[in-house]
């Protein structure tokens, strides 16, 4: 347990195998989910000495926090955990996030260079383009209708967020922050995916010259681990160990 930078309390599980090294991977998941979601990549780091933490988000799982912010505040959750770790004994630090998670170590990497690579599933490169996608999915609208409609309702999303909790979501861009780390990111991106197109990673790749970039066919969201597992595997530790 550690105390976040707004004093809510966080909780994450740490793993260490008998044999491990001073390598350490944070995994973060995705929104609605919890450190039980990343449980199954365990024993791809454990069987290579690393060490893994498994955080549960704000407003997730055991963590404490009212609200999700979609990064604003989780960034700096993910940091404090890292520093931690480094307090343990981890000399180098990499990351895996999943959907939001990805999208938030993506945000972190801006502010802190602590993690040595990221790999990130399926991550959004807008909050703002997200939103609209997703008020029109669940319409069958034509698009003169349905593109203004979204905009206003996320709009009107945004606004209750600031005016009710004092938090600006217009503020968490992905892709705003990629352009500005020196950290190595491997984007993952299912070729369909419908919940977050995999065009939102090729729009982050194109950012950034240190990123890696996989299109995975016939692959939904956050599913490469479950429909290319060998080369799942193969793709992360490769990034891990060669940055």
């Amino acid at each position: 347990m550690i105390p976040a930078r707004d004093h809510a309390r966080l909780e994450a599980s740490f793993v260490t195998p008998a044999q491990h090294t001073n390598k350490c991977v944070l995994m973060v998941h995705g929104i609605g989910y919890t450190r039980d979601g990343m449980k199954g990549f365990v024993p791809l780091f454990t069987s290579h000495g690393y060490r893994v933490l498994l955080p549960d988000d704000r407003a997730h799982g055991n963590s404490g926090g009212d609200l999700i912010t979609y990064g604003l505040l989780e960034k700096y959750d993910v940091i404090d955990w890292a520093h931690w770790m480094r307090s343990e004994g981890c000399q180098t630090i990499d990351a895996l996030g999943e959907s939001l998670g990805a999208s938030i170590l993506i945000q972190s990497a801006a502010v802190d260079s602590i993690f040595q690579a990221i790999v990130a599933e399926c991550p959004y490169s807008e909050l703002r383009t997200e939103g609209e996608y997703d008020v029109q999915q669940m319409h069958q609208w034509p698009e003169w209708v349905n593109k203004p409609f979204s905009e206003v309702m996320v709009e009107c999303a945004f606004l209750y967020a600031r005016v009710r909790f004092g938090v600006d979501l217009s503020d968490v861009s992905p892709l705003k922050d990629i352009a500005h780390t020196k950290t190595p990111i491997l984007l993952i991106h299912g070729m369909d995916d419908l919940k977050t197109p995999y065009w939102n990673s090729e729009v982050l790749a194109k950012a950034n010259s240190l990123t890696g970039l996989w299109l995975v066919p016939d692959t939904g969201h956050v599913d490469a681990s479950g429909t290319h597992l060998e080369e799942f595997n193969r793709r992360v530790l490769d990034w891990f160990s060669r940055t």
